[in-house]
């Protein structure tokens, strides 16, 4: 009789587990008031516990976390053994988002096909070179300005725009000029390009600069601004960096010898840039909401901290894995460094003392171009399952 009790309330209590609807998320609560209660636990806890759990924290409603979204394009080794099939009206680049919950690299969705996008990132006759693609985040969107086609040739007429929380792609308004070797960056809500060469160099285009306002959804324009002195900012791609409502930038990498300009958003003026900013632009930069800048010098792999103050960076970390950096990205307390010629990106927690670090691998036969921090991507039922 005991065990044939303890079956009965065994089996009563499997039924009414049965009974509860797949997406019910807590027991005896309203989903929207579950989703409250929900928020406050960390996405990673929630992953493990229940489907319905983790299909939340991938939707539009939940309080998105962040990923690193990545520009790749193949190794050369493996883009030499496809060079046989190639194909002008193919891409040589792929967009992947890496999930920091599931520790998964995801495709992000295809571009619009009309007008078909065509970028290079390696011609492949010159396996040797790298052709520059740039991106900028602004936001909470990622915005492809700049690349060039197999023919030499600026590839978008138009930025190319990706939204994470929709999960969609779109085209922005049209360049008055389409451009490479630019400069690109962002600050405060609007995307800015400067200098760089059309089909053709032009004085003219390489002075100039021009803006577009991502909050103004009812006027999507480009609006010029005020140009630069000459055409020295046109001779590679340039980052330019927001910082405490300006864009930074200088007109060559690494350590050689460059010259820095700093725009005032606020102004439409040009300024030169302080000399202790300058001396140290010796790599990538980028900045943390704006407000904290950071360099990592590519020859010593150092990290270091603007302190405009002092006109000075401030030294945090040097690591042999820093070393060779090419690009890098701030946010949520961490800079991501994609070093090693693409083969990893190497991501340093700025904020815990000691400065914390892990490495992160790209796909197999693939190298990482560019990271960039944004809120992960929106999924379906279907995408998760």
């Amino acid at each position: 009789m005991e065990s044939n009790s303890k079956h009965t309330k065994h089996k009563s209590s499997e039924e009414s587990s049965d009974n509860i609807p797949s997406n019910t998320l807590l027991p005896g609560l309203p989903n929207h008031l579950a989703e409250l209660c929900l928020s406050s636990v960390h996405p990673s806890l929630l992953y493990k516990v229940s489907h319905s759990w983790r299909r939340l924290i991938y939707s539009p409603s939940f309080p998105p976390f962040f990923s690193l979204y990545a520009l790749l394009s193949p190794s050369p080794s493996h883009q030499t053994v496809r060079n046989h099939m190639y194909d002008s009206n193919t891409n040589s680049i792929k967009f992947l988002s890496l999930d920091p919950i599931s520790s998964t690299w995801q495709p992000l969705p295809s571009p619009p096909p009309d007008p078909p996008l065509h970028i290079l990132h390696r011609h492949p006759s010159f396996l040797s070179r790298k052709l520059p693609i740039q991106m900028v985040t602004v936001s909470c969107h990622l915005v492809l300005i700049a690349a060039t086609t197999q023919q030499f040739m600026p590839a978008l007429s138009r930025p190319l725009v990706f939204n994470p929380i929709h999960n969609n792609w779109f085209y922005g308004p049209p360049f008055s000029m389409p451009r490479r070797w630019c400069a690109a960056g962002s600050v405060a809500g609007s995307v800015y390009v400067a200098s760089g060469v059309g089909s053709n160099y032009s004085g003219d285009v390489a002075r100039s600069m021009e803006r577009w306002d991502l909050k103004n959804s009812l006027d999507w324009k480009w609006e010029k601004k005020a140009g630069l002195k000459d055409g020295r900012f046109s001779r590679e791609s340039v980052e330019a960096v927001g910082y405490k409502g300006k864009l930074c930038m200088v007109n060559v990498k690494g350590n050689a010898v460059k010259e820095g300009a700093i725009y005032d958003v606020e102004s439409d003026l040009w300024e030169d840039m302080p000399e202790g900013m300058l001396a140290g632009w010796n790599g990538p930069v980028a900045t943390m909401d704006e407000m904290v800048m950071y360099v990592v010098d590519e020859a010593k792999g150092a990290l270091s901290k603007y302190d405009a103050k002092k006109d000075c960076w401030e030294k945090l970390i040097e690591l042999v894995q820093l070393k060779g950096a090419e690009q890098m990205d701030a946010g949520r307390g961490r800079v991501c460094v994609v070093c090693a010629k693409g083969e990893r990106v190497v991501v340093v927690d700025v904020v815990v003392r000691p400065v914390r670090l892990w490495v992160v691998e790209p796909p197999p036969d693939l190298l990482v171009v560019a990271v960039h921090i944004l809120p992960r991507m929106s999924q379906t039922v279907t995408d998760l399952s």
